[in-house]
């Protein structure tokens, strides 16, 4: 991989991919006549957000929030090329994935819904734990019999949801998004072969951050009291952001590793829990995945060059 490659992220939307870089972030969408739909965004982000993005253990949080904030239009736009085809095709009604599944297949990996569950995940263990106090009454045994209950409810959401055909295709479009990504960083042609060659896991992925933030998070309640249990909530709630900036510096650093023989081991339990959520896609997924990433590159390119690029695709 060459150090001077610009980094690129993506996200797996609604029949297609979205990927961002420092200006511009693009998705394009496979609509029902097969021809790709284009979705165009320039980045705007103040000067003072760009500051905290470069502080350590604080620019997690800032990435989150910026990720979310050009995201959800993206993921917007998915779904409404979606909406729009599946009103068109009357015959085909009752074999439409419902508005629950389409909803739930974006979140597994969305970043809203990310910190929507967040939350969800981090006080339904609290609770599971605090039922065993009777087995394991001392705050050690608490915290890792907490972590291991939000190990489970993790790897139980993504499995079951993982079942759903519609799920289904959007962990095939993760996995393009990351088979791009690994070409790309490999310097390999972005064809369909060279594509389909290349890994679906990433060391950057965002499942790979959710897992983190659960490893971390056994670490850091260390430093609180588990009891009596509001303390316990309370703790819980206001260290969330904590887990989250030490997680993604943890992301970041495995990242670095990953060509060092002896450390890239670390990043492995994130690459473990991307089997579930990446499927191998389609060469049809792959073009898309494809077509998104190379519009995405002309975006960023035109604008070192200093040309126009405002104009909707």
């Amino acid at each position: 991989m060459s150090e001077q490659k610009p980094v690129y992220g993506g996200q797996a939307v609604i029949e297609g991919v979205m990927f961002g870089g420092k200006h511009h972030t693009v998705t394009a969408v496979r609509k029902k006549d097969q021809s790709i739909a284009y979705y165009h965004l320039p980045r705007k982000t103040n000067s003072s957000f760009r500051i905290f993005k470069k502080i350590p253990f604080v620019r997690g949080i800032f990435a989150i929030l910026d990720a979310a904030a050009n995201g959800s239009k993206h993921l917007n736009f998915a779904q409404e090329q979606y909406d729009l085809e599946a009103d068109e095709v009357e015959t085909k009604k009752n074999a439409e994935p419902s508005k629950l599944a389409m909803i739930l297949g974006v979140a597994a990996i969305g970043v809203l819904s990310f910190l929507f569950g967040k939350f969800i995940f981090t006080l339904v263990p609290v609770f599971l734990a605090e039922s065993t106090r009777s087995i394991f009454s001392s705050d050690m045994e608490q915290i890792l019999i907490e972590g291991l209950f939000k190990l489970i409810l993790l790897l139980v959401y993504i499995y079951l949801i993982s079942l759903t055909p519609i799920i289904k295709r959007v962990f095939q479009y993760h996995g393009a998004e990351h088979k791009v990504i690994n070409a790309y960083e490999n310097n390999q042609a972005l064809t369909v072969e060279n594509v389909q060659a290349a890994s679906r896991l990433h060391y950057r992925c965002g499942s790979s951050f959710i897992l983190f933030t659960v490893i971390v998070g056994v670490f850091v309640y260390i430093l609180v009291p588990t009891e009596p249990l509001y303390v316990r909530v309370l703790n819980r709630i206001a260290l969330i952001p904590v887990v989250l900036g030490i997680s993604f510096e943890v992301l970041q650093l495995t990242n670095k590793l990953r060509d060092v023989p002896v450390l890239r081991f670390l990043g492995y339990p994130g690459l473990w829990l991307q089997l579930l959520t990446t499927k191998e896609p389609t060469d049809d997924q792959v073009e898309v995945a494809i077509a998104s990433f190379e519009k995405l590159i002309n975006f960023e390119e035109n604008t070192q060059k200093g040309l126009n690029t405002e104009e909707i695709v």
